[in-house]
């Protein structure tokens, strides 16, 4: 087998094991006993059961070995669950007595989390994103980079978004949770930068797809920033004549009744709350 061949056999070993990670969550988020509290808030953030299934939301019960027992029930099988980041290797165990103590060599990832399946552009599960419950810690856990997943090339909600009749116009936000809320109020050319700094290979991707993304983030000191960051890497882009005459029809159409963000047409700031002041980088 060649190199090219093995490559491949090895992302579809991975692809099939973050799919059927993914349904184990969507599944765990319709009959675990536990699920209430993950109904619960994502129906206070306004995501129904038919945006949850648009968006495979899934839910992954507290417990340290519950997708690997579920997915895992082969070395082979818990290896490649490895692989694609889902479980983390333990600490090889000092004794005999601890050895027999776990089942596996491996746990969980995510724990106690709300579950965003992240896809890339032809739908296939690449990764996962996960929204705390209870205390723990981080807020928002993310996969580690794999074979078939490289974080600056990839984007939350790309898939969906291009599901919409609408390709040209596209809002470009930070968490996933952003994704889905908005989504739920009507927005539907919306996507998300995964929480991390967005890159150019992002902003590549993005233009490959839709012709008019707005970058919105939030409306703190932190967001302005960000889009001040943003808006340097745009500048090779587009001409100021371009820029000036499009002002005016990106603002209409975007601002609406949203509150507390900032959006970046291109090079323009626009504060939400203050539609008529904007600010040119």
């Amino acid at each position: 087998m060649c190199i090219r061949d093995s490559r491949q056999s090895e992302h579809a070993k991975l692809f099939k094991a973050l799919d059927k990670a993914s349904k184990f969550y969507q599944q765990q988020l319709r009959q675990h006993q536990g699920r209430q509290r993950a109904i619960d808030y994502l129906t206070s953030r306004g995501v129904d059961g038919e945006i949850a299934r648009d968006f495979a939301l899934g839910y992954a019960p507290p417990g340290w070995n519950n997708l690997i027992e579920a997915l895992g029930d082969s070395a082979e099988q818990q290896r490649t669950l490895l692989k694609a980041g889902m479980v983390i290797e333990r600490k090889k165990p000092e004794s005999d007595a601890e050895q027999n103590t776990h089942k596996a060599p491996y746990y969980d990832r995510f724990r106690d989390r709300i579950m965003f399946p992240i896809r890339d552009s032809r739908g296939r599960v690449i990764a996962f994103g996960g929204r705390v419950l209870g205390e723990d810690k981080p807020k928002y856990l993310n996969s580690p980079e794999t074979a078939v997943l490289l974080k600056h090339q990839e984007l939350y909600g790309l898939y969906e978004a291009r599901q919409q009749n609408k390709l040209n116009k596209l809002l470009v936000v930070e968490g996933y949770m952003d994704v889905v809320s908005l989504y739920a109020s009507g927005i539907r050319n919306i996507i998300s930068n995964s929480g991390i700094a967005i890159t150019e290979m992002q902003i590549q991707l993005i233009w490959k797809f839709f012709s008019n993304p707005i970058i919105c983030l939030d409306g703190d000191q932190s967001g302005q920033e960000a889009a001040l960051r943003i808006a340097e890497k745009l500048f090779p882009y587009y001409s100021e004549e371009f820029l000036t005459e499009k002002r005016k029809e990106w603002s209409k159409e975007y601002l609406g009744s949203m509150e507390s963000l900032s959006m970046v047409p291109y090079l323009s700031l626009i504060h939400i709350s203050e539609p008529t002041r904007r600010y040119a980088i």
